[in-house]
């Protein structure tokens, strides 16, 4: 069994189109997991997308992969 203070913190991106679909299955397994297993898992969506980029010219703020190294893993759907 996972220990139960554990905590796996995940940034969830999940990107255009298609990313955003299999983003949202990806969640859902993991939350079955997480439900089953005791796993901890925290998970954190980032609107990192094209739509993104035309609405600010970026596809993330500056300090972006900053952020991201705050997590333990990082789940990135199809993006552009």
């Amino acid at each position: 069994m996972a220990n139960p203070t554990k905590s796996r913190h995940i940034a969830l991106i999940p990107g255009d189109g298609i990313g955003v679909e299999v983003a949202a299955s990806a969640r859902a397994v993991l939350a079955a997991l997480d439900a089953r297993y005791d796993l901890g898992i925290r998970i954190d969506e980032f609107d990192w997308s094209c739509e993104r980029y035309l609405e600010t010219g970026a596809l993330m703020p500056p300090d972006g992969l900053d952020t991201l190294r705050a997590y333990d893993a990082v789940l990135l759907g199809a993006v552009g």
